[in-house]
């Protein structure tokens, strides 16, 4: 790999196998915001170090296994026919997903090994005082030192404290099931949080019969009712069953099966499955940074402590991601960039509180995506509002939906009363992934819910709805 001849050559010129190097940036982990951090810095004239110790990580986790890969998975499942075969269908999906995201690693190293002040460290890294790491790969090490540090590690899948949870056989996280083979018949998704139910409606249109196991009320609980509703009502169309107040006993399986044990009002039931999924979260990966050697400090589950402009506890340490426990989304470690660049290089000014209306999507079939306060939300704090909610079925000035032969969701925008600004929206529909950044947009802007109401959209599109739907606030 060129990473590790990289670190050779370091070595090479030092004639030891033990080298020091002193680097204007270091960059701890191929993540968004330090990726690209590290080629501003190098393109300003700054000697960078990027260390990232698995190969397969190269470009950062959502190229390789989270929001790319992903999301080739979900548009091919929807793509496929009742005639397909169901093996076959997903094999070759699997095989476009690996051949994307290869391409993606390539010129993503390509990006930064291009510039000359980059150097590019295969290893794993570790703190061994301020500002001070040393990075293993193989029998070599090297010590790097850096006026100023950047710790971009990200996260990865939790494996829950449940008898028999582990990653391995028939049980699987969110990153090994991608590759499963065969395509599970049947597949049981311990959580019904933000992955899991995408991976369940994934599954489900690439032909699996699937079950999700839900600790909470019900689906969806940050949600209005209304939305959980009609989200859930479509994942069960495509045959995904959701259980809800599922409390998981105990996981097992063997070379035949899958076996969940689980509790539901205090009887015990047993879910059997080709495959099960762990999806209840993600845990930081700064177990083996040696954080306590620089004065970093960690919360209680892990994640690393920072202000509003990302500084940790130690001088001249960021952290970017996430690993420093904000939202988890790729678009906010891009901003977490232009926040330490700001730092680094420009007035100092920017900060997380200027994130306002920060959108998101998850990518069921159709998506659904939010922006801001639910109703309920608005309604408990204090807000006169106005109510816009309506099926996209019954949406008649938006036919989009129906052109494309998927008119199930709903488009749900909550407004002030008194300033007429929008609150909040809940969009289910197809491209509503795109619909969002409007709206986000807007209320960034103060925009109010009169401006886009009677503003003028493209015919056919799925941003039509809002005409309609905030034509009709009550």
């Amino acid at each position: 790999m060129e990473t590790d001849e990289e670190v050779g050559a370091v070595a090479e010129n030092h004639d030891e196998t033990d080298q020091s190097e002193h680097v204007d940036l270091l960059v701890i982990g191929w993540g968004k915001g330090g990726k690209t951090l590290a080629g501003t810095a190098a393109r300003r004239g700054q000697r960078v170090a990027l260390v990232e110790q698995s190969d397969d990580r190269i470009g950062g986790t959502c190229i390789n296994v989270a929001c790319v890969p992903t999301k080739i998975l979900v548009h091919d499942a929807e793509q496929r026919r009742d005639a397909d075969d169901a093996d076959a269908y997903f094999s070759a999906a699997v095989e476009r997903r690996d051949t994307l995201t290869a391409a993606m690693r390539r010129k993503n190293f390509s990006m930064l090994d291009q510039l000359d002040s980059v150097l590019l460290v295969s290893g794993t890294a570790s703190f061994t005082g301020e500002r001070e790491v040393r990075v293993t790969g193989g029998s070599e090490t090297l010590t790097l030192t850096a006026d100023t540090v950047l710790i971009n590690t990200g996260t990865a899948p939790t494996v829950p404290s449940i008898e028999g949870a582990r990653v391995g056989g028939r049980i699987h996280d969110s990153e090994t099931l991608q590759h499963v083979s065969p395509l599970p018949r049947t597949l049981v998704v311990v959580g019904g949080g933000y992955v899991g139910l995408e991976f369940a409606s994934m599954f489900a249109h690439f032909g699996s019969l699937v079950t999700v196991l839900d600790r909470g009320e019900r689906a969806l609980k940050a949600e209005d009712d209304d939305v959980a509703q009609t989200a859930t009502e479509i994942l069960r169309g495509d045959g995904v069953t959701v259980v809800s107040r599922a409390s998981v006993v105990s996981i097992s399986d063997d070379d035949e099966t899958a076996r969940v044990t689980y509790e539901v009002a205090g009887e015990q039931l047993t879910a059997d499955a080709d495959a099960v999924l762990l999806a209840l979260g993600r845990t930081p990966v700064t177990a083996e940074l040696g954080l306590d050697h620089a004065g970093v400090r960690t919360d209680d589950n892990g994640f690393i402590v920072v202000d509003e402009h990302l500084r940790t506890s130690a001088d001249g340490v960021f952290a970017l991601g996430d690993v420093n426990g904000g939202p988890q989304f790729t678009y906010v470690s891009l901003d977490d960039y232009r926040i330490v660049s700001d730092q680094l290089f420009g007035d100092g000014e920017r900060s997380t509180a200027d994130r306002v209306a920060v959108p998101y999507t998850m990518f069921l079939t159709p998506p659904l995506a939010r922006v801001g306060l639910t109703e309920a939300q608005a309604r408990k704090r204090g807000h006169d509002v106005l109510v816009g909610a309506k099926q996209m079925a019954d949406v008649a000035a938006a036919p989009r939906a129906k052109i494309e032969g998927d008119p199930r969701g709903i488009v749900k925008v909550v407004v002030d009363r008194e300033t007429d600004f929008v609150l909040g929206a809940a969009l289910m529909h197809v491209h509503a992934q795109e619909v969002i950044n409007l709206v986000s947009l807007a209320m960034r802007h103060g925009i109010t819910a009169t401006v886009l109401r009677d503003s003028i959209y493209t015919h056919p599109s799925a941003t039509e709805a809002l005409n309609e739907v905030l034509a009709a606030l009550r």
